[in-house]
Formats: C-alpha cells, structure tokens, sequence
C-alpha cells in the first residue's frame, strides 16, 4: 500500500502541561460568556493568558497529587460554569432576562475557580 503522509521520526506530542492550559482557556471563555449577560457593568478585567506561562513553567515540577488535584478542580469549575450557563440561557430562551444576582454570582464562582487553579499549580 502506497502512504503520502511523510513518516516522521520525531513524534509530535503535546506539551504535558497542555491540557491544563486548554481547561484554563476552556473556563476563562466561560467567564467571557456569562460577562455578555452583565452587560454595561464595570467588571474586572480578565486576562486571557494570566496564568498560562507559569502553568507551563511549573508542571514539569508539580507532584502528582497537585496535577490531580488541578485536573479534579478544574472539571469542577468548568461543569459549574456550564451548568450556570445553561440556565441563563434557558431563562433567556424562554424571554425573560436572566437574573442580575445569578449572572453575577456565576461571574463570582468562575473567578473564584480562576485564581483557585492558577494558585494551586503556581505554588
């Protein structure tokens, strides 16, 4: 059988730290999303990249039991942001705006998870 695809001595694999800055990524457009539903307010700002280069510098040192923990927590705050978001939009499918108090304390816990993560791995 004939194959195109140049073999490659060189396995391309991503980085270890990888899939912990795709699930800060992943929350941090969560965040993004339930901020649309805050509207004009003053919010604080989030940068998109915070964290990333210190994730990727300590991963290689982190204990397992911290990655672990990392790995638990994380799918936790990103299953509550899901969770809460689909309910503001549920509210807003069925034509009434979301509640201010739910958006904001939605906003409040993804934040929260934020700064949880970023200081758990960064220690």
């Amino acid at each position: 059988m004939i194959n195109f695809v140049p073999e490659s001595s060189v396995e391309s694999s991503p980085a270890p730290y990888a899939e912990a800055v795709a699930r800060l990524a992943s929350i941090r457009q969560a965040l993004r999303l339930v901020e649309k539903f805050e509207g004009d307010r003053e919010l604080p700002a989030v940068n998109p990249g915070s964290g990333d280069a210190r994730i990727a510098a300590a991963w290689p040192t982190a204990k397992a039991a911290t990655r672990r923990c990392f790995t638990a927590r994380s799918e936790r705050t990103a299953n509550s942001a899901a969770a809460g978001l689909e309910v503001l939009l549920s509210q807003r499918v069925e034509g009434g705006p979301p509640n201010p108090a739910s958006v904001e304390q939605l906003a409040d816990a993804i934040r929260g998870g934020l700064e949880d993560l970023e200081r758990l791995i960064a220690r």
